[in-house]
């Protein structure tokens, strides 16, 4: 699983992205495609299973949101098995990432693969969402694949710092998601993706504080 093959593809995709990293950090990241393939095998954590679908669908997928990472701060809600957190805090060793799920399973290869692979800046809780205090405020909340954009912002709001932003990694986008969000909050951007080895449709979706306007 850690040969070559994943690890072309991969460093191919992040030219695409332009996403310049280092040989380490690349190793990195194979190396936890491969513990995610050997874990998979028995715990089932994710429906991708081919070596290539997983560059594309995880890895690229996950790395194509570090532009709209702002802050020092971030937290990725409904994180599964480490998407797009674990990928993320590789590439941005210098941020601070909370990973939170509330599946024991997930949670456990999380921790075992940051762990094994010495993710300094990285680090699990096992708990749902709405039930994890927001005191501390994050600069990005980010989710990928969790839940509509107006079911985000009432379950992940409260951990949006002041100034903070929430950042949806999104499919197919529908209006009425766009134009329902609770009171408070408005579509700040939306970016339509272009992630190497899949033609899925791919967006992010930049959520702030602040009514949204009148002609939307």
């Amino acid at each position: 699983m850690a040969g070559t093959v994943p690890r072309t593809e991969l460093e191919r995709g992040l030219a695409v992205l332009g996403h310049d990293l280092s040989a380490s950090q690349v190793d990195a990241l194979v190396e936890f495609l491969a513990l995610l393939a050997k874990w998979n095998r028995t715990y089932k954590l994710t429906a991708v299973t081919e070596p290539s679908d997983m560059v594309s669908r995880h890895l690229l997928d996950s790395l194509s949101a570090l532009p709209a990472l702002t802050g020092n701060r971030i937290v990725d809600v409904g994180s599964g098995p480490g998407l797009p957190g674990i990928p993320l805090a590789v590439a941005r060793p210098g941020l601070e990432f909370l990973l939170l799920d509330s599946n024991g399973k997930k949670t456990r290869f999380m921790t075992h693969a940051i762990g094994k692979l010495g993710i300094g800046n990285a680090r699990v809780v096992k708990a749902r969402v709405e039930d994890y205090p927001g005191d501390e405020g994050f600069d990005t909340v980010l989710s990928r694949a969790f839940a509509s954009l107006p079911e985000f912002v009432r379950l992940a709001g409260h951990l949006c710092a002041p100034s903070g932003r929430l950042v949806a990694m999104k499919g197919r986008l529908q209006r009425e998601e766009l134009t329902g969000l609770p009171e408070g909050w408005r579509i700040a951007g939306k970016h339509k993706l272009a992630v190497p080895g899949t033609d899925a449709e791919r967006h992010l979706v930049v959520i702030g504080r602040g009514p949204e306007p009148r002609d939307r």
